[in-house]
């Protein structure tokens, strides 16, 4: 089998590819129930479910995880004999975020200067139907040849760690030879790129107390403890003056030591304003893969609209960390955790509540099947070669997966390239870049397959 019947095939299939990302998009698979009701979640899974069946998976089950949310499993059986590979995306999605700054709604997958615009359509909804069109072009060019399960997670973007207590329940359901984590993506589009590194992540909620009630600011302010101005103070002991994660006993000072990310097309990525500085110092990939960060993600106190002359009896914020290989995602969870309190300014009562966790995760490039991968690369996208890149977002099931299945190889890769501003408003996905990441990982199931054989 060449690559040019494959490459076709999924060509043949890119209508029906955005068909099918256009129903599941519809779907506002928020998996907060406080956002989005529960059964826009339960609506996706069945989805998913039915679109496995259809292709002759076996086992199609709703798997009930312990945070509430389903996960989505089906196997689909392989020849006598040969490998089996684990598929895995996840069809939950971040909120929309401010629905107006959307050029089109979030939620109806639009097509815009030749990309297809809707929340999940890089992340990871696009990533499920990669997987479907890997595996159709193998049927329509000689059959899949290797086992199959596919393992769709309904909660991955809330960090709550429902599937990876499920595994870790029944480590059976999941055992493979190999892992495609289809979660990642290429470090630009057109540059075909495996994910080598992951930062993991904790994330904290922090509430301060400060006073019975809010008072008059003119009657109190002054001497009266301000609940939202102490934790201002507290929140700016986690940088220092360049913008550096400063997170008491957690070091920060390690450099990465590969592909680089120039800073000038960081900017432009991140659409940084003219004039504004980047925070941090070292090298940017310094910076997002190798390094903690810290984000303040959201604050709760008065809008600017509607607010009255009062000093605040309580305020709250949730920060996210961002924790690199290298170390460990419960000891910087205790790190930010006694940060907080031995930074609380004037005495406030302060409590803090865990809300998320996953560790950091380190592939191993070495392996086998990344040299099937970079063979199916190379074929999938003409005169260039697969790199190796860190990501400094978090797939907490990676290390759930590695330390149950240690002899397993794991490989990321994906359609989040920086213009898919996945978790911004207007994700989009490139369709040039979901064909070709469909190719090569038909080629890589090939490829691994023959391995497998020698």
């Amino acid at each position: 089998m060449t690559a040019r019947p494959i490459s076709e095939t999924v060509a043949s299939l890119m209508p029906r590819a955005r068909a099918e990302l256009a129903e599941l998009v519809a779907f506002q698979s928020v998996a907060d129930p406080a956002v989005f009701p529960k059964s826009e979640c339960e609506a996706a899974a069945n989805w998913v479910a039915d679109a496995l069946r259809a292709e002759g998976f076996t086992d199609v089950a709703l798997l009930d995880t312990p945070d509430g949310t389903q996960s989505v499993y089906g196997f689909l059986p392989g020849p006598a004999g040969a490998p089996t590979v684990l598929l895995y995306a996840h069809y939950d999605v971040q909120p929309p975020l401010d629905e107006a700054a959307w050029l089109s709604p979030p939620f109806e997958l639009t097509e815009r200067d030749g990309r297809w615009y809707g929340r999940g359509a890089a992340d990871c909804k696009g990533g499920f139907i990669m997987h479907l069109l890997a595996l159709r072009a193998l049927k329509a060019n000689g059959g899949v040849p290797v086992s199959v399960k596919v393992i769709a997670e309904g909660s991955e973007e809330q960090g709550t760690g429902g599937l990876e207590r499920y595994a870790e329940a029944h480590p059976e359901l999941l055992v493979a030879d190999t892992i495609v984590i289809g979660d990642a993506g290429n470090f630009r589009a057109g540059l075909p790129t495996v994910t080598a590194t992951l930062r993991g992540m904790t994330m904290l909620r922090v509430k301060l107390d400060t006073l019975e009630g809010n008072l008059h600011s003119g009657q109190f302010g002054g001497a009266a403890p301000d609940a939202l101005a102490a934790m201002i103070q507290l929140l700016a002991s986690l940088r220092d003056e360049n913008g550096t994660t400063t997170v008491d006993g957690l070091t920060g000072d390690a450099d990465w030591d590969g592909l680089q990310y120039p800073e000038a097309e960081f900017r432009q990525d991140a659409k940084v304003l003219d004039g504004v500085e980047l925070i941090g110092t070292g090298t940017v990939a310094d910076r997002i893969w190798a390094r903690p960060a810290v984000t303040v993600i959201g604050i709760d106190c008065p809008p600017c609209v509607g607010a009255t002359p009062s000093v605040q009896a309580s305020a709250r914020a949730q920060i996210s960390l961002r924790v690199p290989p290298g170390h460990d995602a419960a000891e910087a969870t205790k790190l930010l955790t006694a940060h907080l309190e031995a930074h609380t300014p004037w005495g406030a009562r302060v409590a803090v509540e865990q809300v998320g966790q996953g560790q950091p995760f380190q592939a191993d490039t070495s392996s086998p099947a990344y040299t099937a991968m970079a063979e199916a690369m190379r074929d999938a996208y003409p005169g260039q070669e697969m790199q190796s890149s860190g990501m400094g977002g978090s797939i907490p099931l990676c290390n759930t997966l590695a330390s149950l299945y240690p002899e397993a190889e794991i490989l990321l890769i994906g359609l989040s390239e920086p213009e898919a501003q996945i978790h911004a408003v207007n994700e989009s996905v490139s369709p040039e870049e979901l064909e070709r990441m469909s190719v090569a990982e038909a080629l890589f199931l090939r490829n691994y397959a023959e391995s497998k054989k020698a």
